[in-house]
């Protein structure tokens, strides 16, 4: 994977269409596959100069507001640079692009937002993974120094889902192809630890999104509507429908920590 590749991409929002994956591994394998869609934003390009065909912080059939992001307040842009600040990271000081679900006739449910900070030559420097739970807990995971097709690991801290402890650790990989068609694809395998001892330990979950980046106009933003009028609200049943499945299967249960 060429580093510099994000040079390539045009600095205006951005849809990507493609799927989301999901397979448990154990104790009773479980697996989907959904057609889905995202937006990729250039959010320092949309600072200097505005959000284009972007329908920003106002009601639109489809949208995106910064207050779903970070501490919910009216900038998540300037949130995110505290959170590098913080950190000490000086030299993400190039794009910073934010993958995200948008809000689908004012409503959103974001599972994982990936932030991608890249340097000024383009090469990526840090990803921030902004978690949301279904019981509206927040968090956010710093993956750095980072590289496109790097193995990123992260000790999970978050009670996600109730048929997983809050223990083991996730791996993360970005990928990010350029060119006239440009795909990128987020993995993120989490492993509970229970097998650590066992040589070729395997994850407990395999997830995957990805996409053909395309860039957002009006008339692409009509047809994803048309073929997906409900997405975002789809999201959160579909996470529902699964855990009934989950649970007719007899899957282990875990309470949310108090």
């Amino acid at each position: 994977m060429n580093e510099p590749v994000a040079l390539a991409l045009p600095g205006v929002p951005l849809l990507g269409q493609g799927s989301v994956r999901h397979l448990r591994q154990r104790p009773h394998a479980h697996q989907f596959a959904y057609g889905t869609y995202f937006v990729w934003l250039p959010m320092r390009q949309l600072r200097a100069h505005g959000p284009g065909e972007l329908a920003r912080n106002r009601w639109a059939a489809l949208s995106f507001y910064d207050a779903d992001h970070g501490e919910g307040g009216p900038d998540a842009l300037a949130w995110l640079e505290a959170q590098l600040a913080a950190h000490h990271i000086t030299d993400a000081d190039g794009e910073i692009w934010l993958h995200t679900f948008p809000r689908v006739l004012g409503y959103a449910f974001k599972p994982v937002s990936f932030w991608f900070c890249l340097r000024a030559d383009g090469r990526l420097r840090a990803v921030l993974a902004e978690v949301h739970s279904t019981f509206g807990q927040r968090h956010s995971y710093l993956l750095e120094p980072a590289t496109w097709g790097q193995t990123l690991r992260a000790d999970k801290a978050l009670h996600v889902s109730p048929f997983c402890q809050v223990a083991g650790h996730y791996r993360f990989c970005f990928g990010l192809t350029g060119g006239e068609r440009p795909r990128m694809v987020a993995r993120i395998d989490y492993h509970d630890d229970s097998r650590a001892d066992q040589p070729g330990d395997s994850p407990l979950l395999i997830t995957s999104i990805s996409g053909q980046l395309s860039p957002l106009t009006a008339a692409l933003a009509r047809r994803v509507l048309w073929r997906y009028p409900l997405m975002t609200w789809g999201v959160m049943a579909r996470i529902h429908w699964q855990a009934l499945r989950l649970w007719l299967k007899r899957t282990p249960w875990f309470a949310r920590p108090i």
